[in-house]
């Protein structure tokens, strides 16, 4: 019989390892898990999933519905295939999926829904994106919340930051805000200006960290210059921040052990690029990298270290703005692009015209309700796999813990369509046991990626010649006129994207007189969503919340994409109110 231990199949920060006992889940206590699970892990369980495939809303056997997924696929030109895959279910056996289509010769995505265009910004940094893991945001002296609501997104990282000043950037008074030593309510989409200011002040207070800059950063000076063009009155009032807030954040990190830990809300723009590259460039000022207790962290690399055995060359599309209906079949798995694509209209439009829509994954949704095929999944507890993070260094074993006639896995999945279409495909074990080789285990009984450093960059950036690449240039941003407000779209504690307890409200400050359960229509330049009011007194006057996944709420956003990263953009438009 197998271990009982097994690990998180959900696509979030932590990652956490898990013991199965007596249909329960329950938290692995060695390594970073501190014995506790997240709201979506302790009720995993109560979520309905697709039990039975079926075809144009008719049910039949599993077996009916892989034969018909055989016709739709050989009846096609290959290249009128598309395979869209997300991140639903989150571990490296998933690509296995790729290579049958790879090998068949179909169409695959690239893009990113998340936090692509912070990426890019980070590896035209740094040359590479290591992040700073769990175990050394634990030996900070301080911790910078920039843009992350670690009770919502990444709450094992609480246990971690006991007894450290703590400040939180962020436009809305989150938890960890009204807890935190200081909180900067910045205006959104303002962040690059924030980090040019803070740069810009380090240089001024003569605080920065001389060596590390003659070393890894000798074109600091002609960034100085860059931060130069920011007019500091004008720039404070705009984005919501005073003097004494620069200078309170300076006092605090000054001389300190310090982590810098990002969500992804403020790289949801077209420049989120150059604003990840900014804060990377405010820590570079302090010497933050190849300290212990000390870097930025954001979302690493979770395949860092490891090389896949799966092939994965081929034709691709974006995932931001995928045709849809430029293919006769689309292969949709592990994601709802209904809901969770931008420009919902669009989306909606290119696949209501698409001939043959097959949709494999877990729960029902819109996208569900509109295929042709549903083939359901297997959830993790019922097949094998091997994950890793973007938050931390762990190589996690998942282990099979039940048996169930319901579903199928994606690896079974493959290995049928690639014996029917006489492509290779090695056994399952031999996959397994390949990620399994990147692993060592370490004194907790833990394992973590080989090779993969707690402290990275500690010979120099892996830029051409080890030093940091500054910004040349920032866009500057046109102001909203007064009846236009910023939306933000970020994480729900209840949800995962569409996953799970969706939100169906607008939150907005309560300064501007509508009453609680009162209905409005919210509009952009993409379209509009009519949603139920909560009053929020954690927001600015000039900001509307609305959760990802809440129904509707991509109606409002553009599929167009970052500058770099090739990223979608959720925040990019202003939005109004335009009916009481």
């Amino acid at each position: 019989m197998k271990s009982s231990v097994t690990a998180c199949p959900l696509d979030c920060y932590d990652a956490c390892g898990i013991i199965y006992d007596k249909n329960k889940l329950k938290p692995f206590k060695n390594g970073h898990t501190n014995g506790f699970l997240c709201p979506h892990l302790n009720h995993y369980n109560k979520f309905d999933r697709i039990i039975k495939p079926r075809y144009k809303g008719q049910d039949i056997t599993m077996q009916e519905a892989l034969l018909k997924l055989k016709e739709l696929l050989a009846s096609d030109l290959k290249s009128g295939i598309l395979h869209y895959r997300g991140s639903g279910n989150f571990a490296l056996m998933q690509e296995v999926t790729d290579h049958f289509f790879a090998k068949l010769g179909a169409t695959l995505t690239n893009g990113s829904l998340c936090d692509g265009a912070g990426a890019a910004g980070i590896i035209a940094g740094r040359g590479s994106n290591k992040n700073m893991p769990l175990s050394e945001i634990e030996k900070s002296e301080v911790v910078i919340f920039w843009g992350r609501n670690p009770h919502t997104t990444s709450s094992h990282i609480l246990p971690l930051i006991k007894n450290k000043k703590i400040i939180v950037i962020d436009p809305v008074k989150t938890k960890i805000a009204k807890m935190a030593d200081l909180h900067v309510q910045i205006k959104p989409h303002t962040d690059i200006y924030l980090a040019l200011l803070l740069s810009r002040f380090v240089y001024i207070n003569d605080n920065l960290d001389e060596k590390f800059i003659e070393k890894y950063a000798s074109e600091f000076e002609e960034y100085y210059e860059l931060t130069q063009g920011v007019r500091i009155k004008a720039t404070l009032e705009n984005i919501g921040v005073t003097l004494g807030d620069i200078g309170d954040i300076l006092e605090y990190i000054i001389d300190k052990k310090v982590a810098i830990v990002c969500g992804v809300g403020m790289q949801k723009y077209r420049d989120g690029a150059d604003v990840m590259r900014s804060i990377d460039a405010f820590a570079v000022s302090l010497g933050l990298f190849a300290k212990e207790g000390c870097g930025v962290a954001y979302l690493g690399d979770s395949k860092e270290g490891i090389t896949s055995p799966f092939e994965t060359k081929a034709k691709r599309v974006s995932k931001v703005n995928t045709n849809f209906d430029e293919f006769d079949t689309v292969f949709i798995q592990g994601t709802n692009p209904l809901a969770q694509m931008p420009d919902t209209a669009r989306v909606q439009n290119a696949l209501e015209k698409t001939a043959n829509i097959v949709y494999f994954g877990l729960e029902e949704n819109e996208t569900s309700q509109l295929a042709d095929l549903v083939i359901p999944a297997k959830t993790f507890l019922e097949k094998d796999d091997i994950r890793t993070s973007y938050s931390h260094n762990g190589l996690m074993i998942m282990n099979k813990q039940v048996e169930s006639d319901i579903g199928i896995s994606e690896y079974d999945l493959a290995a049928y369509l690639c014996k029917e279409f006489n492509l290779e495909l090695r056994p399952e074990q031999e996959y397994l046991q390949h990620f399994k080789n990147f692993g060592v285990k370490k004194i907790n009984g833990c394992f973590e990626v080989e090779n993969k450093k707690a402290i990275p960059y500690q010979e120099g950036f892996d830029t051409s010649d080890g030093e940091f690449v500054f910004l040349e240039e920032f866009e500057t941003q046109q102001s909203e006129n007064e009846d236009e407000f910023n939306l933000i779209t970020p994480k729900s504690h209840t949800s995962l994207n569409s996953q799970f307890n969706r939100n169906e409200y607008v939150y907005i400050n309560s300064s501007h007189g509508y009453n609680d359960g009162q209905n409005i229509e919210i509009t952009s330049e993409n379209g509009s969503v009519v949603l139920e009011v909560k009053n929020d007194s954690r927001l600015r006057n000039d900001t509307l919340l609305i959760y990802s996944g809440t129904r509707g709420v991509n109606n409002l956003t553009s599929s167009k994409h970052s500058y770099e990263g090739k990223n979608a953009v959720f925040q990019e438009n202003k939005v109004k109110i335009t009916k009481k």
